[in-house]
């Protein structure tokens, strides 16, 4: 069995900046690429930022510029620093993980975080 816990999100006041950090453990080999997707009421589920077991990262267009995307493989943490927040970036941001479990087999499994809501209100 493998999770994925997430914690760091809250309310916020428009520009400011929250930390969210999500940690995987369980049956884990290796991991490969983490990201972090969210999903505002009413829309579909969008990927915030990704970053590859060797760093390389991707952000959505809208969040370009004021969040970061990190690992620490060997605490198997990802992690997303978002600055300059708005009132749009209030949604429910949710960690996903590429995973293999087993040394004796190449098959990765995808596995998604609980949750946890993000708010920017004044």
């Amino acid at each position: 069995q493998v999770q994925l816990v997430e914690s760091g999100g809250g309310l916020v006041q428009p520009g400011g900046s929250l930390r969210l950090s999500c940690a995987a453990s369980g049956r884990i080999f290796s991991i490969y690429a983490m990201g972090w997707y969210r999903q505002a009421p009413g829309k579909q589920r969008e990927l915030v930022a990704s970053i590859t077991s060797g760093g390389s990262t991707n952000f959505a267009d809208s969040v370009k510029g004021r969040f970061t995307i990190s690992r620490d493989n060997a605490k198997n943490t990802v992690y997303l620093q978002m600055n300059s927040l708005k009132p749009e970036d209030t949604a429910v941001y949710y960690c996903n993980a590429n995973i293999r479990p087993f040394a004796a087999t190449n098959t990765q499994y995808n596995y998604w975080g609980q949750g946890t809501q993000v708010t920017v209100s004044s």
